[in-house]
């Protein structure tokens, strides 16, 4: 199993940017596919979900309205489309795959997913 994270880069306060995470073999399969961050200094958290059997999104409090996931079947494909890009939102992204979206809330249960993505560096700066 892989996932195949790309799109980060870095940008200006207030820009947009796309990532991308193409999960291979059984991956794309799982029930819930999203992002964490982990910015330098602080613990890995949840960004966002989905939940690939009705696509459900779920997002945590500081990217709600901001960010955007979505799959693509066809291409096999989860996007995480990142609008009003803040400093704060400086990490590196990591793309990951598991049972569960709830292991995808907050900074505590990231320990629990079991497949990972490497990350991909976004940095927000003017």
């Amino acid at each position: 199993v892989q996932l195949q994270a790309s799109g980060g880069g870095l940008v200006q306060p207030g820009d947009s940017l796309t990532l991308s995470c193409a999960p291979s073999g059984f991956a794309f399969d799982l029930p819930a596919i999203g992002w964490f961050r982990q910015a330098p200094g602080k613990e890995r958290e949840g960004v966002s979900c989905i939940r690939t059997r009705d696509d459900t999104p779920f997002y945590a409090d500081s990217v709600k309205g901001r960010f955007t996931i979505s799959r693509d079947s066809a291409k096999n494909t989860v996007y995480l489309q990142m609008n009003s890009l803040k400093p704060e939102d400086t990490a590196i992204y990591y793309c990951a795959a598991d049972r569960r979206c709830t292991y995808f809330n907050g900074s505590r249960y990231h320990v629990l997913v079991d497949y990972w993505g490497q990350g991909t560096q976004v940095t927000v700066s003017s």
